[in-house]
C-alpha cells in the first residue's frame, strides 16, 4: 500500500471520529499512529473527557470486535485471559476465552486493580498472545489495548509498575475541549446518539494492510542515532534513576514511521522526532528520589537533554520531489 493510500484512510478515519470526538484532530491522530505501530495507548485524564468514546468510536471505524473491561480490585487475572473449566458433559477441560480476546480492548481505571491482575495484560501487550496452564493462545490480529486512569483521585488504585509502563507505546490525555466544540457536543448528543452512528470506513484486514505499510517509511541512519543519544541523555541525566529502555527507542521510532505515514510522507525527519518525545519518552522515565513522571520536573529535563543534544538536519536541495531518492539523501549535524 502506498503512503498516499495510508493518509487518506488514516484522513477518513479522523473524519469519522470527529463526528464524536470534536476538537481533538491530533491526539486522534497520535492514537491512530499508535494503532498503525503496533503499540497501545495509555490515556491519563480526568472522568468525562471522551475516552470510552474515542475507544468504541475508533473499533467502529475499522470494524475490530471490541471489549471493554471495568477495572476493580476483585478483578481476577482469569477473567482477562480466560479460564479452563470443566464440562460434565464431555468429561474434559474446556478453555472459555477471557476479554483480552478481541482487537481493540479498552482497560477502564487500569491502576485499579491488583499488580497480580494488572499482571495478566504484559504477555499479550508484548507478544500477543496468552498462556493458560501451560497451553498458549494466539490473539486476533489486530490487537491494541487503550488503558485509562484517572489523574486526580488516587485512594484504592495500585500504580503501575515500570515494566507494564514501559509497555505502552504513548501516553496523553485528551483534555477538555474549547467553548464552542463544547456547545457542539451538547447539541449532537443532547438529541441523539452519534456513537451508535458511526459506520466502519475501512475492516480490519486493511488495518492489518496499513501496519505494514507504515513499516516502509525510512529512517535514515543518523536519525536513529539522534534517537539513541536522545535515550541516552535520560540514562545519564543526574535527575534520573531509570532512563529510556530498548523498548522506549524503538517506540519511538515505529512511532515516527506511523506518524509520517499518516501525514503522508516517506521518511522521518528530526522534528517529527522531537514532536513525539514528549508522548513517547516522559511515562518511561522514574525521577531519583522515588518520584516518576511528575510531567512539569520530566518535560523540563527532556527540554535540557534536547538542547544538548546535536540534531542531524537534512539537505533539502538534493530532496527528489517524488521521493524516489530518500535513501541517498544526506543528513548533515547542526
Amino acid at each position: 500500500m502506498e503512503i498516499i493510500k495510508v493518509q487518506e484512510t488514516i484522513n477518513s478515519v479522523v473524519t469519522n471520529i470527529e463526528t464524536v470526538i470534536l476538537g481533538k484532530a491530533g491526539e486522534i491522530k497520535l492514537v491512530l499512529a499508535a494503532l498503525l505501530a503496533g503499540g497501545h495507548v495509555l490515556l491519563e485524564d480526568v472522568p468525562g473527557t471522551g475516552k470510552t468514546v474515542l475507544a468504541k468510536s475508533l473499533a467502529r471505524s475499522f470494524d475490530c470486535d471490541f471489549s471493554r473491561v471495568q477495572f476493580t480490585p476483585d478483578l481476577l487475572p482469569s477473567e482477562l485471559t480466560g479460564i479452563n473449566f470443566f464440562s460434565p458433559k464431555t468429561g474434559d477441560f474446556t478453555f472459555r476465552e477471557g476479554s483480552l480476546f478481541s482487537n481493540i480492548i479498552l482497560a477502564d481505571e487500569i491502576n485499579r486493580a491488583t499488580p497480580r491482575t494488572q499482571s495478566g495484560l504484559l504477555e499479550s501487550m508484548e507478544e500477543r498472545q496468552i498462556t493458560v496452564d501451560g497451553t498458549t493462545y494466539q490473539l486476533p490480529a489486530p490487537y491494541f489495548v487503550i488503558a485509562t486512569q484517572n489523574p486526580v483521585e488516587t485512594q484504592g488504585t495500585f500504580p503501575l509498575p515500570e515494566a507494564q509502563m514501559d509497555r505502552f507505546l504513548l501516553q496523553l490525555n485528551l483534555g477538555y475541549p474549547i467553548k464552542e466544540d463544547s456547545v457542539e457536543i451538547l447539541k449532537r448528543f443532547v438529541s441523539g446518539e452519534p456513537l451508535k452512528e458511526i459506520k466502519a470506513v475501512c475492516s480490519s484486514q486493511t488495518l492489518l494492510e496499513l501496519q505494514k505499510a507504515v513499516k516502509d517509511v525510512y529512517i535514515h541512519e543518523d536519525i536513529y542515532k539522534y534517537i539513541v543519544d536522545l535515550a541516552q541523555g535520560t540514562r545519564t541525566h543526574e535527575g534520573v534513576a531509570l532512563g529510556i529502555s530498548t523498548r522506549g527507542i524503538l517506540a519511538l521510532a515505529k512511532m515516527a514511521q506511523a506518524y509520517c505515514a499518516i501525514n503522508g510522507r516517506g521518511f522521518v525527519t528530526p522534528q517529527d522526532v522531537l514532536y513525539l518525545v514528549p508522548y513517547v519518552f516522559p511515562h518511561r522515565i522514574v525521577l531519583k528520589g522515588g518520584v516518576r513522571n511528575r510531567q512539569s520536573a520530566v518535560l523540563s529535563m527532556l527540554d535540557e537533554i534536547i538542547a544538548n543534544t546535536t540534531a542531524p538536519v537534512e539537505d533539502w536541495k538534493s530532496a527528489d520531489p517524488k521521493m524516489d531518492r530518500v535513501k541517498e539523501r544526506k543528513l548533515q549535524p547542526l
